[in-house]
């Protein structure tokens, strides 16, 4: 495949995806709705996160829980002293409510809002109407200090019925309060925000919604001055956000995301798509059908025949004679220290005369007679051969030997 059609291919490539991600945005992507999840992962208005980073400025430590309540009593380094369980959108199962229970008799302060996900319900409360986010704050609350101005809320708490008493798992029923405060009271006297005291210490925060705990209620108003020294744990521990039931589970892998998002959007199947058409093409770019292409064999010569061409063209040309006084001019100069002497015309035969008798060894001396008769005698282009010989067996007796000792 040519340069030219290669550059093609990734011009063709880019511009394919480009126009897939182009329309993927356009057309794969809903406009985005409104989150109502009280997470402390949102920072929309309708979000937790302004609460949590207001705890976290005040240097308490804080945390989101992204795994369920099973082992919520369980005595370890990161066992929470505040759990805040936000109007979750998943309800917690028997086993986690009885966790809540144990962890309330052992110690820990719970806060649930909007029923707990069933946290409430175990405690004999319930909000008196469902939240729901449609429905506008209409009910006035009593502020509990003067000066204090709260908004108003959409629900308040109610007592739960006997019939629905008799349900609760036997875990709840061990949810007796041994005190109850009532910290939020709306103007008809009902219950807003309820502290449930129990024997071993705990507690349980009851809010009949979560319209306290959103970030439109802390960005504005005195409700972060009433609700934070609520949820400081009165020992030094832990305050945790359960995001497992606001839908927030365990973190996937980056792996597992991508492949999620190239299945299930128009923008992914495209790419996709395109990446399949790219990796035939490679496969049949990669492979040749039919026979080979017959080539050319082309082979260096060897010095030897460029020697013999040269010579050749030189005998052609009646060069013998201007061969040898390169040849012999080339010896000289690479014998020279300067590399640049020049033999003057006809003292080819002095230099070589003195050539001889510096040489140390008989091997050197018979190589140089020998260019001395390819300069002398006559003949034809054998002269420059045996003259080459000569002048590489003179200056292989020249050049400094390497043994096993010098290296």
């Amino acid at each position: 495949m040519s340069r030219r059609t290669e550059l093609w291919w990734v011009l063709l490539l880019a511009g394919a995806v480009t126009v897939a991600a182009i329309a993927g945005l356009r057309h794969g992507t809903p406009p985005p709705d409104v989150d109502y999840r009280t997470s402390a992962f949102l920072s929309g208005p309708r979000g937790s996160k302004a609460l949590y980073e207001v705890l976290a400025r005040l240097r308490f430590p804080v945390e989101r829980r992204r795994a369920p309540l099973f082992e919520l009593t369980r005595a370890t380094a990161r066992r929470p002293a505040v759990l805040l369980v936000l109007g979750p959108v998943i309800p917690l199962l028997p086993a986690e409510l009885a966790q809540v229970a144990r962890f309330a008799h052992t110690g820990g302060s719970v806060v649930a809002a909007a029923g707990g996900g069933g946290i409430a319900r175990c405690a004999g409360w319930r909000p008196r109407h469902a939240p729901s986010p449609f429905l506008d704050d209409t009910i006035g609350v009593l502020p509990p200090r003067p000066g204090l101005g709260l908004p108003p809320v959409a629900n308040v708490l109610e007592p739960v019925v006997a019939a629905e008493q008799q349900s609760k798992v036997d875990e709840c029923r061990l949810l007796v309060p041994s005190a109850r405060d009532t910290l939020l009271a709306a103007r008809d006297g009902s219950p807003v925000a309820l502290r449930l005291r129990y024997a071993g210490g705990g507690s349980i925060v009851l809010w009949a919604d979560q319209g306290y705990f959103r970030n439109s209620a802390w960005r504005e108003g005195s409700v972060p001055y009433f609700v934070a020294p609520l949820l400081t744990p009165a020992q030094p521990g832990l305050i945790v956000w359960d995001e497992y039931h606001q839908g927030f589970g365990e973190e996937v892998s980056l792996a597992a995301t991508t492949l999620d998002w190239l299945v299930s959007t128009p923008g992914g199947w495209a790419l996709l798509q395109l990446i399949g058409v790219l990796l035939v093409a490679l496969a049949v770019a990669a492979v040749r059908f039919g026979p080979a292409r017959p080539a050319v064999e082309r082979r260096r010569r060897s010095p030897l025949e460029h020697l013999e061409a040269l010579a050749a063209g030189l005998e052609g040309a009646a060069g013998v004679d201007t061969a040898l006084q390169l040849t012999v001019a080339g010896l000289r100069r690479r014998l020279s220290r300067t590399g640049r002497e020049r033999t003057p015309p006809g003292g080819e035969r002095q230099w070589l005369a003195a050539l001889e008798l510096a040489l140390p060894t008989p091997r050197g001396r018979a190589a140089v007679r020998r260019l001395e008769r390819s300069v002398s005698e006559p003949g034809g282009v054998e002269r420059v051969l045996a003259a080459a010989q000569a002048v590489e067996d003179v200056w292989e007796e020249l050049r400094p030997r390497t043994t096993r000792d010098a290296s």
